[in-house]
This record gives structure tokens, sequence and C-alpha cells, in this order.
């Protein structure tokens, strides 16, 4: 997985669809599913880590882009 669009499919395999409305929350939340799968063995190592460095690294991304609007 190299995209989000790629991780909402991953989940979608699972049967589930996220949209809240706020792209921070949208992520924290595909997040916490991947920890579910990752707990309940239903996804491997390679595949939870991979997931969870692009999640994050999109949050951080949207909280800088947040930050630099207030400005």
């Amino acid at each position: 997985m190299k995209t989000i669009y790629e991780i909402q499919q991953f989940l979608k395999k699972f049967g589930t669809i996220i949209y809240i409305g706020d792209r921070v929350s949208d992520l924290e939340l595909m997040e916490s599913e991947f920890k579910e799968l990752f707990n309940s063995q239903l996804i491997e190592t390679s595949v939870y880590q991979n997931a969870l460095l692009l999640l994050r690294h999109e949050i951080q991304l949207e909280k800088e882009k947040t930050a630099n609007k207030k400005r």
C-alpha cells in the first residue's frame, strides 16, 4: 500500500468504510482499525507497519496544513 486510497480499499475488504468528514479523524480511525485487525491476527506485521507509517505521515501532513492555515 502506497496511498490512503489503497488503505481505504484494503479496509473495505474487511467491511470497514470510514468517513467522518474530518480528514485527521478519518485517518486516526483508520489507524485504530488497523490496530484491531493486527491484534486479531487478521493481517501480517508488515502490512500493519506499512499502513501505520503511511497513516501517521498523512496525519502529520494534515496537522501541519491546518496549523499553517491558522497563521
